[in-house]
């Protein structure tokens, strides 16, 4: 008899799990121009800060600097091509400034705006390559552009490179807004593989380090949910 009442309240919480676990798996295809108009939007605020103040404390970076702000127009307005190939006037385009001015911040800052045009035209692999050469250490924009490169690898089905990456844009990010939606992309990941185990762990870092974020607020249903599988 203990078995027989045992067997339904072990069975619906799988049921969820298979939920949850399709629901993980197809979440980047169905949020992919969200995630990406997020980061998109940070990394062009933060962006322009910084261009500004790089024209005024380093002069030798302006010609770059002015590339990158003719080109920041196409970014704007989803014209990805031009943006990434340049125009017939006078803007290079992103793929050239960061390939050919790597050593400069603007060209830094052209391969996070290369990989997330590329992304956007759903050129993954070629996403990577630019997202991952990128350096920063800003607490928006470096972990955003790691949130943009966990899901690159997302999209073309490296998920324990997209968990691992999503854990380090949280630690880089350190902060209430994107450390605990990373963290949660995370432990998505980890459910659509079954390691139960870690993604439990990622939400409960999201209840324990972050209780006052919007992923805190409903993260103990996902915590009983896995610890019931």
């Amino acid at each position: 008899m203990a078995k027989k009442t045992t067997k339904p309240a072990i069975k619906e919480p799988q049921v969820n799990i298979e939920e949850a676990i399709s629901r993980s798996e197809t979440f980047f295809q169905n949020n992919k121009n969200t995630i990406f108009t997020v980061f998109s939007a940070i990394i062009v605020l933060i962006v322009g800060i910084m261009l500004y103040k790089s024209k005024v404390v380093a002069p030798r970076e302006n010609r770059v600097a002015e590339y990158l702000f003719q080109g920041e127009n196409y970014f704007i307005n989803g014209e990805f091509e031009l943006a990434l190939e340049g125009d017939a006037y006078d803007f290079l385009g992103f793929i050239e400034i960061a390939d050919n001015y790597s050593n400069t911040n603007a060209g830094n800052l052209a391969k996070a705006y290369a990989g997330i045009s590329f992304a956007k035209l759903d050129s993954f692999d070629i996403a990577i390559k630019y997202l991952s050469k990128f350096k920063g250490k800003d607490q928006m924009v470096a972990p955003s552009v790691l949130g943009a490169l966990a899901d690159c690898y997302a999209s073309t089905n490296q998920p324990i490179k997209a968990a691992e990456t999503f854990k380090k844009a949280a630690k880089v990010a350190n902060n209430n807004l994107l450390s605990p939606y990373f963290l949660f992309q995370a432990g998505l990941v980890y459910e659509s593989m079954e390691k139960t185990k870690k993604a439990i762990d990622m939400f409960n870092r999201i209840k324990n380090e972050y209780p006052s974020s919007l992923q805190a607020a409903d993260i103990e249903k996902y915590l009983i949910r896995l610890s019931n599988r």
